[in-house]
């Protein structure tokens, strides 16, 4: 008898290709395989061409200049080039202070830390048990020696939605630069640069059913000219990112960013009303969990649970065959050190221990919520029954 496949709930991971994307992406493997640095022909042009429309749409997305936008191998390479980019502008500025926060992405937070060995001054703030900076908070960080601010949109653990908008408004009041990691956020909030204040922005392609390998980062055009870049070598993407730009790839990301700002709104009601679905079938069945981080302002994709007396290993373990569930960032989940996420939201070591991510996708459906509640009932009341076993022999 032919098992059950599992059931993808790791969005937040990565997503797969939405075959939409792939259509398009596809013959810029095999049929349109030009070099787009080589314009003196017509091969050369057309792949020139398909990378000056993607450009747009990843744009369009945010409410960019295409201009503004560098291609990149994905988020992470966009954040170190917007970060350093940032510090030589800071430092020429007599401004050597970051601000950033305790549940950023390991790929702000280690740029940050680098920096600080540097000579930089690093504040990092806490937040409340929400997950969600207070803007009271952001403004007492604030002062002259402060020349950049990077706080991340939405947060890859636990979803929350931080005021973006209200940051913005207070940098650019105390004349701090602005950047945002919106990895998460690209395609599943509305963002507006102009509107928001944001001054520098990191995108990635393979968490809005684009390929991985691709990535972008928004510069603002005043500053643009100031910035240095990390890799030299052959002029490419205004100077700032040498090698030859990936034509299928960025085609790719131009098709996910379009398909994903036309059907964001759909798509968040849909997701919210999935997420509701499986709370109510936990809550049916009195499972103790705690949600970690603020429900409400909240990415509608994610839920990061806390089971009571259940350690995150062994839960992922019971249902690892039938469930792609997991305990924190897919960057970070091979080292035994918990979540420093979940860490800055609580003391409790047991719901530290104990947190799982789930995530929801394009295509979840209520059938397979249904049955990932089941699974999920039944390896938490199995694992709680263990272990209280365990505890009256002892």
């Amino acid at each position: 008898m032919q098992s059950e496949a599992p059931i993808y709930l790791d969005f937040q991971a990565t997503t797969p290709v939405d075959p939409r994307v792939l259509v398009e992406m596809l013959p810029y493997f095999s049929e349109r395989w030009g070099n787009p640095h080589a314009t003196n022909h017509a091969f050369g042009r057309s792949a020139a061409n398909a990378i000056a429309a993607a450009r747009s749409e990843v744009a369009a997305l945010i409410g960019a200049d295409p201009r503004e936008m560098i291609f990149t191998s994905g988020a992470t390479e966009a954040n170190n080039l917007l970060l350093k980019g940032a510090a030589a502008l800071m430092a020429a500025a007599g401004r050597p202070r970051i601000v950033t926060c305790a549940t950023e992405h390991k790929a702000v937070i280690e740029v940050a830390q680098r920096l600080q060995r540097d000579g930089f001054s690093v504040t990092v703030l806490g937040v409340p048990s929400s997950g969600i900076l207070d803007l009271a908070s952001i403004e007492r960080s604030l002062g002259p020696d402060v020349g950049l601010v990077s706080i991340m949109a939405v947060n890859n653990e636990i979803g929350v939605e931080q005021p973006i908008e209200g940051i913005g408004r207070l940098c650019r009041q105390h004349g701090a630069l602005f950047h945002t990691d919106a990895a998460q956020a690209g395609g599943k909030i509305p963002l507006n640069v102009a509107r928001m204040n944001i001054d520098l922005l990191s995108l990635s392609a393979h968490k809005l059913y684009g390929p991985q390998g691709i990535g972008a980062a928004f510069i603002r055009r005043s500053l643009r000219h100031q910035f240095t870049p990390l890799v030299d070598g052959g002029g490419q993407e205004g100077g700032l990112r040498a090698g030859t730009v990936p034509t299928a790839l960025c085609v790719a990301f131009g098709a996910a960013a379009r398909l994903a700002r036309q059907e964001m709104e759909s798509e968040r009601s849909r997701l919210r009303s999935l997420r509701d679905r499986l709370l109510t079938l936990l809550g049916d069945a009195r499972l103790g969990f705690v949600v970690n981080g603020e429900l409400e302002r909240r990415w509608p994709g994610n839920l990061n649970l806390s089971f009571r007396d259940v350690d995150a290993e062994a839960l992922l373990m019971t249902v690892g065959e039938r469930l792609a569930l997991s305990s924190g960032s897919a960057c970070t989940t091979r080292s035994i050190e918990p979540s420093h996420v979940i860490s800055a939201l609580t003391n409790d070591q047991d719901r530290i221990e104990g947190a799982v991510r789930i995530g929801f996708g394009r295509s979840t459906t209520p059938a397979e919520i249904d049955k990932a509640a089941e699974i999920l009932i039944a390896a938490v009341q199995r694992l709680c029954s263990v272990r209280h076993t365990a505890m009256e022999d002892l």
